[in-house]
């Protein structure tokens, strides 16, 4: 009799446990958009300062990250603590406000912010450049898998490599180099990274509005302003002696001094098989350096996996933004970043806590706060260089970059679509919610290499990253873009860019986050790991590993 008292007790007490054990809905279900909007406001709030790297606003923001982590019960994601340390140097240049340009007999002097901006990761206290030689290399771009090199037997040893915006596949028809939509060759921190492989002493790419998808004031913004980069260990380990711009005027000046026009050089340079031209001139310039040195910190923490412990999702979202700056017309000077990226860094943290309290996930999951995006995707190369999880076992990542704010669209934007299998998964959760996946409206921006997951994505790692939609369940297409052309009009990096309750509709912001947490749901119970698809240009570093 007290046996089968006993079976009676831990009978019901197992029942009682199913039945509190919560399922993936449930755990689903603790996305809310009244959660979402706390960790938003708290984020960006005036006070953490518009979270700057070195600032009170970084140790603010680490404190609160780490306090939810832990209050979710999620264990640390780095041993026995919760933060990864990512080294910095930040390096101010004065640049010459004159480049003085010499060849058949001519002199011209480019002025500096007006016709170029350049800037330099070398930490040299003074940078001269004299009479080095300018070599027209077209794209500047290596892509063997498009049969395309635009360095075939150039040696640009103390030379300026002097190159196009984009790729050659942009404005023409069908899928050369992806057609309009730019690969990660078109993208300029390429062009930069080439010519330093190649042994250039500099190298300068040609701004032109439309292949570029933003204006020459853009690049303005850098002119002689601090810039943050990964501490090199080996501080005399090459690096070009200037990274920059010349605006499309100052190099049609340059072109016409050495004989061609540009319209021609950009004819020669869509053909395969161009070979670099000797342009005849000479540049002369120099630049003064300051630099300081400091660490800021990544945030990771994570869920185990039950079958699968040893192979990893990683979630991303930079927790960084840009600080206190210039004063707007109102006097405001604090750039809050409440969508970029305090949305983003919220449905990071839900997505944890819906992972903390639903069921065990069969491979383990990973929530990574990557510090200094704004400075050049700092924080998520850093953890790429010196993962703390091995790269070959890392399935997938899954970034989140500004969340919507517009309430409920029909569709998900996928950024760069065509790049992996992960789209795919993305695509059926979709369906399932009663929406659809569609394009980015401009894929020449090149936006899938502008956020985090972009490291990811250079280390073979299938990546996905999406976008707010513009199908408005409501109002349709024409008014879902309008919200985001006055998005970038009148918040993007900007002091108003603030949590406005007048403005906000999370309703849709809560459906991304459920459909991204499902897509992570379904790749860590799927056996096989996603893959990049065919034309991707990064699934031979995967297939090489």
């Amino acid at each position: 009799m007290k046996n089968i008292k006993m079976i009676s007790v831990l009978f019901a007490a197992n029942l009682l446990f199913s039945c509190n054990e919560k399922s993936d809905y449930d755990s689903a279900s603790r996305i809310t958009a009244e959660s979402l909007q706390k960790h938003i406001q708290e984020l960006s709030s005036d006070a953490y300062l518009g979270r700057m790297p070195f600032t009170k606003g970084e140790e603010k923001t680490l404190a609160y990250l780490k306090a939810q982590f832990e209050e979710m019960g999620l264990a640390s994601g780095n041993g026995e603590s919760y933060f990864q340390d990512v080294p910095l140097v930040e390096i101010t240049t004065e640049a010459d406000t004159v480049m003085r340009i010499e060849g058949n007999g001519e002199r011209m002097d480019l002025l500096g912010l007006k016709d170029y901006v350049i800037y330099t990761e070398r930490q040299d206290p003074k940078i001269k450049v004299e009479d080095a030689e300018l070599v027209f290399a077209g794209f500047g771009i290596v892509a063997p898998e498009y049969d395309w090199n635009d360095y075939e037997g150039l040696d640009v040893e103390g030379k300026i490599v002097v190159v196009l915006v984009n790729d050659p596949g942009f404005g023409t028809e069908g899928d050369f180099f992806k057609g309009n939509t730019m690969t990660y060759y078109g993208r300029w921190t390429y062009k930069f990274e080439e010519a330093t492989r190649q042994g250039a002493l500099g190298c300068l790419v040609v701004h032109n509005t439309i292949p570029a998808g933003y204006g020459f004031n853009v690049v303005q913004n850098g002119w002689n302003t601090p810039k943050l980069y990964l501490n090199p260990k080996d501080k005399s380990a090459h690096q070009l002696a200037f990274d920059g711009w010349l605006s499309l005027p100052a190099a049609t000046k340059i072109f016409q001094m050495a004989g061609y026009n540009d319209r021609e050089l950009l004819a020669k340079a869509r053909k395969p098989g161009f070979e670099a031209i000797p342009l005849g001139l000479k540049a002369s310039t120099s630049l003064k350096v300051s630099t300081r040195f400091n660490t800021s910190k990544n945030v990771i923490a994570k869920r185990d996996g039950s079958k699968h412990p040893d192979e990893y999702l990683i979630y991303t979202a930079h927790w960084d933004h840009i600080g206190v700056g210039k004063p707007d017309a109102d006097g405001d000077s604090i750039y809050n970043g409440a969508l970029d990226n305090a949305s983003g860094t919220a449905a990071l943290l839900e997505i944890a806590e819906a992972f903390a309290f639903g069921q065990e996930p069969e491979r383990t999951v990973v929530f990574l706060a990557v510090t200094a995006e704004e400075q050049g995707l700092l924080g998520a190369a850093y953890y790429t260089e010196h993962p703390v999880y091995p790269i070959l076992q890392t399935i997938a990542n899954i970034n989140m970059d500004g969340i919507n704010p517009y309430g409920k669209m029909k569709d998900i934007v996928v950024v760069g679509k065509g790049q992996s299998d992960l789209e795919d998964v993305l695509a059926r959760e979709a369906e399932k919610q009663g929406r659809y996946t569609s394009e980015e409206p401009t894929p020449s921006a090149g936006y899938y290499f502008r956020s985090d997951h972009f490291n990811f994505a250079k280390k073979g790692i299938p990546a996905l990253y999406t976008g707010t939609g513009i199908d408005h369940v409501e109002k349709g297409k024409e008014f879902g873009k309008s919200l985001q052309d006055e998005y970038r009009a009148k918040y993007y990096h900007k002091p108003s860019d603030e949590f406005d309750t007048t403005r906000w509709n999370l309703d849709g912001a809560v459906e991304d986050v459920e459909l991204l947490y499902r897509v992570g749901r379904a790749v860590v119970a799927e056996e096989s790991w996603p893959a990049w698809k065919e034309g991707s240009e990064f699934k031979v570093l995967r297939e090489s590993k």
